[in-house]
């Protein structure tokens, strides 16, 4: 119980610090693009800020999932 909420406490600030310095570093950045999905598109977002936002989730979804769980036999 405990184990949990000190990695969860650790994943917040791990996750947060990356998305503060995502932030703070693509202030400069020009090269924009937008994503398409299957319904519609996004504003035009900086290339560096849709690749760090995928790793930061991608991050946190990984971090979530507990392994053995999935691997144990019911």
């Amino acid at each position: 119980m405990f184990y949990s909420i000190k990695k969860s406490i650790f994943l917040l600030l791990f996750n947060s610090s990356l998305l503060l310095m995502l932030i703070i570093g693509i202030q400069n950045s020009s090269n924009k693009s937008k994503v398409n999905f299957i319904v519609n598109e996004t504003i035009q977002l900086p290339i560096s800020f849709v690749i760090g936002i995928s790793f930061i989730s991608g991050s946190i979804l990984g971090n979530l999932i507990n392994i053995t769980e999935l691997l144990k036999e019911k």
